[in-house]
């Protein structure tokens, strides 16, 4: 798993809640589909489960009155029975003037690769923004998810993790942008549609190994979701 991220320490508490809470939601469906006398464990399923979280959070006041933060993570989960992916941004603007408004922008990209036959996926994709009494204020925000199934085994190339990472330095890029909320996101919309680009051709590019599971064999996809707010 690729991940960059601003550090930000309280955040590291809510991402441990919903890691518990997406295995949870997951392993649920597999034990309570297990015959009785079954010997596997629940923590058997828990390792046969790939959980993905990412979180965008900015907050403008009248302190600070602009305030960015983009998220673009990578996770390759591999061959798993279930899959938790979990993407959310999140931008607040609170208490500035009309003479003095806020600007918070939130951007989140997340990237999961997957294998094989999926029993039990648990994807969200979620964006909110919130102006609260701040006139005149500029808040968005942006939650870009992006699901690649094969059926086949397959990880990102050398080659594609640096075009990603072209892709997510131009996206930290728009932290210094002061252009309007409708343009930013323009530019985030056209930035997911190059990673959903480059994200096919390396699925087209990738050597076809056997199929995981030869009798529920399906056509590789590459899925974007997408929620502005």
């Amino acid at each position: 798993m690729t991940h960059h991220r601003k550090p930000r320490a309280s955040r590291a508490g809510r991402k441990v809640a919903q890691l518990g809470m997406l295995a949870a939601a997951c392993t649920a469906g597999f034990a309570t589909a297990s015959p009785a006398g079954a010997t596997s464990s629940a923590s058997t399923f828990t390792r046969q489960v790939g959980i993905a979280v990412d979180e965008a959070h900015a907050k403008a006041g009248p302190r600070h009155r602009v305030d960015y933060d983009d998220e673009f993570a990578i996770h390759e989960l591999g061959t798993r029975l279930g899959v938790g992916a979990r993407n959310r941004a999140v931008a607040r603007s609170v208490g500035c003037s009309l003479d003095n408004p806020c600007r918070a922008i939130a951007l989140s990209f997340q990237v999961v690769t997957t294998t094989g036959t999926i029993t039990r996926l648990n994807a969200t994709n979620t964006s909110r923004a919130v102006n609260d009494h701040c006139e005149g204020c500029q808040t968005f925000a942006g939650a870009y998810q992006f699901i690649v199934s094969t059926p086949y085994s397959f990880t990102l190339s050398r080659s594609a993790r640096n075009e990603l990472a072209v892709l997510e330095r131009r996206l930290h890029d728009l932290e210094r942008s002061r252009e309007a909320v409708h343009v930013v996101k323009a530019r985030a919309d056209s930035l997911a549609s190059e990673v959903v680009t480059l994200l096919r051709g390396a699925v087209a590019a990738a050597p076809r190994g056997a199929d995981v599971n030869p009798l529920s064999s399906f056509r590789p996809t590459v899925t974007m979701r997408r929620h502005i707010d």
